[in-house]
């Protein structure tokens, strides 16, 4: 009996021939921001493992949107640059479809390499300030974040369109915008990292308020025929805090903004994380 695993998979306009996909993994081996000879052997060996679709690790919008000094950014046009080399060599490597996650890492940047500790860094290390929904640090020893203000939200909402048109011209055939894992976006969604006040704060729908302004700006300038989605978070494990009905609810919300056209209406790519894991315990991906 044929498994339905190795069946083609239509997304919007991406044809997939089976559906493996391998999911955004982060190196922490860039260059400020940019791809280099490391990315190209890691996507290129994906790209020739028989997946329909690989994604590139969580590729940040802003320079001090990253999580460490050596992840992966789109926020210049060195960066561009460099991944499209990388992109361009690794398609010709293999069979494999290119998606990429696009972030903003929020109050859990500023943050440690994980073989370096994965820790907040030290002010010999040279730390940024970081931006949250509220100023509640990530946990005992980090740095407080500063509240996102209308004036963050307007500048970190056009560096995503921005990175997103930079991914089309790269030539991705996939993007995900990146709201899970106790990122910017997620803290918002959150009731246990976002204690505003005012219009992005308190209900669901406050909270969603921000994290919705930003898909709908990047489905504006993506067209209908590439697979737009995002990562959500499927429960915060914690009283109090999102819940799995509130993934359902959060899907729901994101899917509201596609528009009534049946190639969108494909085109909603939804990975849930539902993982209980010390960031500190994660095993380094390559040497210090």
């Amino acid at each position: 009996m044929p498994s339905t695993l190795f069946t083609p998979l239509r997304l919007a306009g991406l044809e997939l021939a089976n559906r493996i996909v391998v999911s955004p993994m982060c190196q922490y081996s860039a260059d400020d921001g940019c791809a280099n000879d490391w990315h190209l052997m890691h996507l290129g060996m994906l790209a020739h493992s028989g997946a329909a679709l690989v994604i590139v690790e969580a590729t940040h919008v802003e320079r001090h949107g990253r999580i460490t000094h050596g992840c992966l950014g789109l926020y210049s046009d060195d960066n561009e640059a460099a991944l499209a080399r990388v992109i361009a060599q690794a398609r010709r490597m293999g069979s494999a479809k290119f998606g990429i996650q696009i972030a903003h890492s929020g109050r859990k940047g500023s943050a440690q390499r994980p073989w370096e500790g994965a820790l907040a860094l030290k002010p010999e290390a040279d730390p940024w300030p970081t931006i949250a929904a509220s100023p509640i640090p990530f946990g005992e020893g980090w740095h407080t974040p500063r509240e996102v203000t209308e004036a963050d939200m307007e500048r970190v909402r056009a560096a995503f369109v921005s990175a997103a048109q930079r991914c089309l011209r790269i030539g991705f055939d996939e993007i995900e915008l990146h709201m899970a894992h106790g990122y910017l976006a997620h803290g918002f969604m959150s009731p246990i990292s976002n204690k505003r006040t005012d219009q992005y704060g308190g209900s669901f729908e406050n909270r969603m308020r921000f994290p919705l302004s930003i898909a709908r700006a990047v489905r504006a300038i993506v067209p209908k025929t590439i697979p737009l989605g995002a990562r959500i978070t499927g429960s915060d494990w914690r009283e109090g805090g999102l819940t799995p009905d509130d993934a359902v609810a959060i899907a729901r919300a994101l899917k509201g903004e596609e528009s009534t056209s049946s190639a969108s209406r494909r085109a909603v790519w939804l990975p849930i994380s539902a993982i209980r894991r010390n960031p500190a315990t994660m095993s380094p991906s390559r040497p210090a």
